[in-house]
């Protein structure tokens, strides 16, 4: 049954989603108890656009099938796959990479590799624009950026499974609260994508599509915009926006951003230095610690590298 107030209604939807930490499982919101939802919930089925009809998130076997998480009551997407939905991306981006008549396939991770032929990683959707005998004229990669999870989103995830008929739960005060990590998510996985796959596809002066969600874009620095014409870039930013109708949440086109690619990582690897006095108050700091004969992390590493 739906939690209620301590007057007998309801609690208010967001009351609900601050204490849950799931936004979506295997394509819907917990409160969403229709046929189609619990079906796929039942089985393990991905509404968007998966490789298989089934979840593959983490394990085919054993699938985490959080799609998305809950962050100060708004969902953010966690799973690149959510961004597929209704093939929206995909119409984005063709109208950035090719003109309006342009015939073209979307092929999914498709390997690229460095002058030495080793692997700089898989282009999540390569759009190929083909002519009328089916010969490749010009191409395009998409990449797709979900938001990284600090904390455990499996706990949470396992005992939702348990019992379908939960419309939400109180997940607070567990330790490990799953939260989108933004931070990691740019500097671990945005940025390495872009300079590596990225740069052999700006030497070869083919255009990028990166997909993000709002909650995430919005924590990024401020990229200098150019015109679309101008553009190697084209960040397509999406938000999940909750349908009454269906009591589901719809992949919304937010924005685009058109940037060139030199300019858009020097911003994104840029780091801003904080006072240098903060890091030699630590290094004293550490240093009053060895001469108590106390060990520092960093120090015994050192001394292992010695040996």
């Amino acid at each position: 049954m739906p939690k209620r107030s301590p007057h007998g209604k309801r609690a208010p939807r967001a009351e609900r989603e601050a204490r849950n930490p799931l936004a979506e499982v295997f394509g819907f919101p917990l409160m969403n108890k229709s046929e189609r939802a619990l079906n796929h919930q039942t089985h393990k089925l991905c509404p968007y656009h998966n490789v298989v009809a089934s979840c593959t998130k983490n394990s085919a076997v054993d699938p985490l099938g959080v799609c998305s998480v809950f962050d100060k009551g708004e969902p953010t997407i966690t799973c690149p796959t959510r961004f597929k939905e209704e093939h929206l991306i995909i119409a984005a981006a063709k109208d950035f990479f090719f003109s309006p008549d342009t015939n073209f396939v979307a092929m999914p991770e498709i390997r690229l590799k460095d002058i030495n032929g080793k692997a700089a990683g898989n282009i999540d959707i390569v759009l190929a624009a083909h002519d009328d005998r089916g010969v490749v004229t010009d191409f395009g990669a998409i990449e797709i950026q979900a938001v990284y999870i600090s904390g455990n989103v499996r706990r949470p995830f396992r005992e939702y499974m348990k019992d379908l008929t939960k419309t939400t739960f109180d997940w607070s005060g567990v330790k490990e609260y799953p939260r989108p990590d933004y931070l990691s998510s740019s500097r671990k996985r945005l940025a390495p994508q872009l300079i590596y796959k990225g740069g052999i596809l700006k030497s070869w002066n083919k255009k990028i599509a990166v997909i993000t969600d709002r909650k995430f874009f919005d924590t990024l620095p401020v990229l200098e915009e150019v015109g679309k014409e101008q553009a190697d870039i084209a960040w397509l930013v999406y938000d999940l926006v909750l349908d009454d109708n269906s009591d589901c949440f719809k992949l919304t086109h937010y924005r685009t951003i058109y940037t060139e690619f030199a300019s858009a990582l020097n911003t994104i690897t840029k780091t801003e230095a904080g006072p240098v006095e903060d890091f030699v108050r630590v290094l004293q700091k550490k240093l009053k610690q060895l001469k108590r004969g106390k060990p520092v992390a960093d120090s015994i590493l050192a001394q292992e590298s010695l040996e």
